[in-house]
């Protein structure tokens, strides 16, 4: 019963004059102007070297952070009546390989997030692995802000929970760390603030990524980055050693992050974490003085084989509270393919978890062996957003819109 329709293809010419970039990845649905209008702002994870524009993200000079940089937002309207896109913009560029994101503090826009900490050793003129703001209601390409107190990493997602405070998360294997950016002023990020990581309470230097127990509740607490934007150029010590020296814990690959329906915790995804190397999904819940006396960390789902769930990269949490995972095994290398993708040796997916915590396929990319990225849902949560990330060929990558009976099922 559901139906789709693909539009915003890589190398389609845009509304704006602009050529669709490549890569697309995450992406944040926010109203639009108009009773049947959604807007989307969506990244663009282009990794072209520095000043090679092939299918990279343009837009005006006056507005880019670094010249030689190719990535960036694309921010469009899209008409859920008549399903097409009706205005398109570049709204953020000169950043590279923007990868995930999330939503601002009460939606308000959203942060954009570089995963990749090279700079002028790289051909950049300027230093990256910075997070960025995208205003919601902006009509065209915005100033590229460096928001340099929230931490230079390879950077996976941010997300602003009800109180305004920001959960990160960081991608850089067996030594990837767990954020949060504590504002200054939470309706203006600009004005800076205080950077902090994970530790559990009672291990020092805890890994998590293996030997650990579903549904246990861990105490954990913060500890504060000193340095949060360092000189990586002059050997200056990465945002995951300082907050290692003090007893910090390690994950491997942080990757999608959302926050939750109640407005205070966040779900998170270990892409290759647990046992088996085929992903974790934890929940982080911060003491209310009430019901929980101390900030927590639980593992919901550790994935035991790739064909329950594989790589899992970008996640969402639906309006009705199911929980979708979007695959990313397009370097596993372990050639699980599927009877509705011949040809294809490493297959993505869709991957919905039911009400006691089993996974089942909701959609498969049959097309290539790219990663499914950035779903998420129109206000009215009748349409899903979802991007096929693509090759980087022309074509290859797409947003989708999905529509259907979605109340008949736990999604």
């Amino acid at each position: 019963g559901f139906e789709y329709a693909t539009f915003s293809k890589t190398g389609d010419p845009m509304l704006d004059g602009n050529i669709c970039p490549r890569n697309h990845d995450g992406m944040g649905a926010f109203e639009g102007r108009g009773r049947h209008i959604v807007r989307l702002i969506r990244n663009h994870e282009a990794r072209n070297a520095a000043g090679d524009f092939n299918l990279g993200v343009t837009g005006p000079m006056h507005t880019r952070y670094d010249p030689q940089g190719m990535g960036g937002t694309v921010t469009f309207d899209f008409d859920t009546r008549n399903k097409r896109v009706v205005r398109e913009f570049v709204s953020l560029n000169g950043t590279i390989v923007n990868c995930a994101g999330g939503l601002a503090y009460r939606d308000a826009g959203w942060i954009t997030c570089e995963e990749s900490v090279s700079g002028v050793k790289n051909g950049f003129t300027k230093p990256h692995g910075y997070s960025f703001f995208v205003p919601a209601a902006a009509n065209s390409a915005v100033p590229a802000v460096p928001l340099k107190w929230m931490g230079r990493m390879a950077k996976e997602a941010a997300v602003a929970a009800g109180d305004g405070v920001l959960y990160q998360t960081e991608d850089a294997g067996n030594t990837s760390g767990f954020y949060r950016a504590i504002p200054n002023n939470k309706h203006d990020l600009e004005a800076g603030g205080k950077l902090q990581m994970l530790a559990l309470a009672e291990t020092w230097q805890a890994d998590m990524y293996n030997g650990q127990t579903v549904g246990k509740r861990l105490a954990v607490q913060w500890i504060d980055i000193g340095n949060p934007d360092p000189q990586l150029e002059i050997g200056e010590p990465r945002l995951f050693d300082q907050g290692r020296e003090q007893g910090a814990a390690a994950f491997n690959r942080l990757e999608g992050i959302y926050l939750a329906q109640d407005g205070r915790s966040v779900y998170f995804l270990s892409t290759s974490g647990g046992e088996a190397k085929y992903g974790q999904l934890w929940h982080y819940i911060p003491a209310d003085g009430k019901y929980t006396l101390e900030d927590q960390l639980v593992l919901v789902f550790e994935s035991s084989d790739g064909s329950v769930l594989d790589s899992p990269d970008n996640l969402c949490i639906t309006p009705r509270g199911g929980i979708l995972f979007q695959e990313d095994d397009a370097s596993g290398g372990d050639n699980d393919g599927h009877p509705l993708a011949p040809g294809l040796a490493n297959i993505n997916r869709l991957v919905g978890m039911g009400r006691f915590g089993e996974t089942f396929e909701f959609a498969l990319n049959v097309q290539n062996d790219a990663e499914f990225a950035g779903a998420c849902w129109s206000p009215d949560g009748e349409i899903m957003f979802v991007n096929i990330f693509g090759s980087g060929a022309p074509k290859s990558g797409m947003t989708c819109a999905i529509w259907g009976p979605w109340e008949r099922g736990p999604l």
